[in-house]
């Protein structure tokens, strides 16, 4: 994946009218843990992955029929910890192996241990919504 992909670049009006879709939308799918904006002095931005991701997630909640909880349950079938290929030691006082199926980024407090890391730029949040895109969203469906 290169670095301008994963650059967060657009503001959220930006985002919107690109996507025609309103900013209090993208407030909701960040409410629920669906997309992590990166922040910057509060304000959100968006990478061009994460234009591919909501892409893919109007997809599934307009053409698909799936809702927002149906979306959630995609996002757990693949642990976090297998993606990590975390250890027995690690595993065991991860809060996320405690909580499964909740996602890693929606564990309060997280258990990321690198807590100056952003989900947009944690491997298993990456890789998840990789994962869906790519079994849900094929190059042919998108616009």
């Amino acid at each position: 994946m290169d670095v301008e992909s994963k650059m967060a670049l657009y503001p959220i009006g930006i985002v919107a009218e690109l996507l025609d879709i309103h900013p209090r939308t993208l407030r909701i799918y960040e409410q629920e843990g669906l997309i992590r904006p990166s922040r910057r002095g509060g304000k959100r931005y968006y990478s061009n992955n994460d234009l591919q991701w909501l892409k893919c997630l109007r997809k599934l909640l307009s053409d698909d029929g799936l809702n927002i909880a149906g979306i959630k349950k995609l996002l757990t079938i693949a642990p976090c910890w297998k993606i990590r290929e975390c250890g027995e030691e690690t595993r065991r006082d991860c809060p996320a192996i405690l909580n499964f199926p909740v996602p890693c980024w929606d564990l309060v407090p997280r258990s990321c241990k690198e807590s100056d890391r952003q989900c947009s730029e944690c491997e298993v949040y990456v890789k998840k919504m990789n994962n869906v895109m790519m079994h849900k969203c094929t190059d042919g469906d998108r616009e």
